[in-house]
């Protein structure tokens, strides 16, 4: 979904200041709820990216963007941002963010054995990558941000029991994970759509844009909440296809491995909040307004190979 316009004006300006040929043709494109991106064809052949943060200021996306590139240099595959004019990776147009991105030319991940293992491989990758002071330890798709909805919720006074359950469920939160779980660099958002792969491989890891200093093992219960269910079904294989893939790089500790069920719990009931204040906050009125029941409908079903049973919850 695009919420800032793109004319080709403005998309061959861009275009010009990274030094690139002329552009023949712009067409919006699918990925990401919070920005905005086109697809970029060239007139030598070449395709581009052009994506516009719609969400995140300025500032945020220049600091991202030396995270990319930190990223990319210990051999995670994400496309980095090209220089443009002045040394910049990104220009700022009416108070948001533009950036030229490489065009991956692969499908979203499908799941398959090979490719969910290479995803174990490179997430345990991402988690030995030494953080260089710059990342922060807010988690904006975790329970971090669930405060923002009580505050919203009190001030316009839209409570609901979704987010009564959720201020109960924080509160439970510090009794339920043991503490000195082991912390780094996250993806945080390793959904199907923000992994590109063929043939058995990952060829691209996208939307790093809630990559912080968080509990490691949070990253792999939502990479499996994202990759590993198919049509509303746990599927334990990919579930084992990324574990073995991660430990074959990084073996998580006992402590880790005790709290993957309370990890998934509330992972899961994130993704829901998240959903909830997109559609039911933000953007009301939409199709989506349900989504984060989706999310919510899961905690229902057991995963006795995450060691995971239903306990109730927030509905």
């Amino acid at each position: 979904m695009a919420y800032t316009e793109v004319d080709s004006e403005a998309a061959a300006a861009i275009l010009k200041s990274a030094g690139c040929a002329p552009l023949s043709a712009v067409q919006s494109i699918s990925g990401g709820w919070a920005n905005s991106n086109y697809l970029l064809e060239l007139e030598d052949g070449e395709r581009l990216v052009l994506k516009i943060w719609d969400e995140r200021s300025p500032k945020e996306v220049n600091r991202l963007n030396s995270h990319l590139e930190l990223i990319a240099s210990h051999g995670v595959p994400t496309p980095v941002p090209l220089l443009l004019e002045g040394g910049r990776r990104m220009l700022e147009v009416d108070g948001r963010a533009w950036m030229l991105l490489p065009f991956v030319d692969a499908p979203w991940l499908a799941g398959d054995r090979s490719s969910m293992k290479h995803l174990g491989e490179l997430m345990a990758r991402l988690h030995s990558i030494p953080d260089d002071g710059t990342f922060i330890s807010e988690y904006t798709m975790g329970t971090d941000v669930w405060p923002e909805l009580f505050e919203r919720a009190e001030a316009e006074n839209t409570w609901s029991p979704f987010l009564r359950e959720l201020e109960a469920e924080l509160a439970r939160l510090p009794n339920l994970l043991p503490a000195g779980l082991p912390r780094g660099i996250i993806h945080g958002d390793l959904f199907q759509d923000n992994v590109l792969a063929s043939d058995g491989e990952v060829k691209a890891v996208l939307d790093f844009e809630d990559v912080c200093i968080n509990v490691l093992a949070s990253d792999l219960v939502v990479a499996f909440i994202g990759c590993g269910w198919e049509d509303g079904v746990p599927v334990e294989e990919r579930w084992t296809a990324l574990l073995e893939g991660y430990e074959s790089v990084r073996q998580l500790s006992e402590n880790e491995r005790a709290a993957l069920p309370e990890l998934y719990y509330y992972a899961t009931l994130s993704v829901a909040a998240w959903r909830y204040r997109k559609f039911r906050m933000e953007v009301t009125g939409t199709e989506h307004s349900d989504r984060y029941k989706l999310m919510t409908e899961r905690l229902d079903i057991p995963l006795p190979f995450l060691g995971y049973q239903p306990r109730g919850g927030a509905r």
